[in-house]
């Protein structure tokens, strides 16, 4: 890959853009090679210079919060962008509707929501990620979806081309959607309803307190590993995983929560191929088991 080009723009961005950058450092598995290049833009004119500059000379994977993501450790050959904090403001475009950065945590929605009385986010206080990979995603817990909130996206394709999509023109499904991955996601406008501080603030610790007691924290871990099977059984994945394998079954360093077995664990350095080896043996016993075939929820990037 030619980066003169490259090299040229690094050095008058305001943005940092690294070569051959350790992505271990920007993922929740702690997991991962290294990236040709890294970009992080510090506005949308530098998301635009860059992306006319590198066009389609090799891949472009828009990583978040690293929450749901798995990285092989070979060499990724291509850029990996990440947006900055200027792509994570946060507005009011009535007393209802928020305007919300692609890069905003969903934390930071729901902490907004609540300032301003707006009810309808609580649960995004128990989701540990973006709102780009919250659309990217459908992301959701305890009943309820991005996509029940959304009016339209605003994002940017590899080309440079800027545009809004209504949610009418979006086909939503559990835990995906169907927007071409060549689209960097800048923005969402969300709709909420009035409610009050009190209530909110009520919602969150109750959701907060059944997260708590059913989900790992403070761990290495990529969140759920898969996808609650669709029209194959009335039983969650966790039921599944359960039933079908010892939760003390390891490779290397990846195991299983005994907290909640949907959760893989990095117990100290696990390989990319160890989590590999991992779901492999997972999907296999569990369709051994109860002839169910599970489905990845994380995001695999090599």
């Amino acid at each position: 890959m030619n980066i003169k080009d490259i090299e040229k723009f690094s050095n008058k961005t305001h943005g940092k853009l690294f070569f051959d950058y350790d992505l271990k450092k920007i993922n929740w598995f702690n997991i991962g090679g290294k990236s040709k290049i890294f970009f992080k833009p510090e506005n949308f004119e530098e998301l635009i210079e860059f992306l006319k500059i590198y066009k389609s000379r090799g891949k472009i994977f828009v990583i978040g919060a690293g929450s749901n993501v798995l990285i092989s450790d070979k060499p990724y050959n291509g850029a990996v962008v990440k947006l900055g904090k200027n792509f994570s403001k946060l507005s009011l475009l009535d007393e209802t509707t928020i305007i919300a950065g692609s890069s905003a945590t969903d934390k930071q929605v729901s902490e907004f929501a609540k300032e301003n009385n707006i009810g309808g986010f609580e649960f995004l206080s128990c989701i540990p990620g973006s709102i780009g990979g919250a659309i990217r995603m459908n992301t959701g817990c305890f009943d309820h979806e991005i996509k029940d909130s959304l009016i339209s996206v605003q994002a940017v394709n590899f080309d440079g081309k800027v545009v809004s999509i209504l949610k009418k023109d979006i086909i939503f499904n559990y835990r995906e959607c169907n927007l071409p991955k060549d689209m960097i996601f800048l923005s969402a406008t969300l709709k909420g309803k009035k409610k009050t501080k009190q209530l909110i603030q009520k919602k969150i610790i109750t959701l907060k307190e059944k997260k708590e007691i059913s989900q790992p924290t403070k761990i290495k871990t990529g969140g759920s590993t898969f996808k609650n099977p669709k029209n194959q059984t009335s039983k969650k994945v966790w039921e599944l995983i359960k039933s079908s394998i010892s939760l003390n079954t390891e490779f290397g360093d990846a195991s299983i929560s005994k907290k909640h077995c949907n959760f893989l664990i990095n117990k100290n350095n696990a390989s990319y191929d160890d989590m590999i080896k991992l779901i492999q043996y997972i999907k296999k016993e569990v369709e051994i088991k109860t002839g169910v075939k599970i489905e990845l929820e994380l995001v695999l990037v090599k």
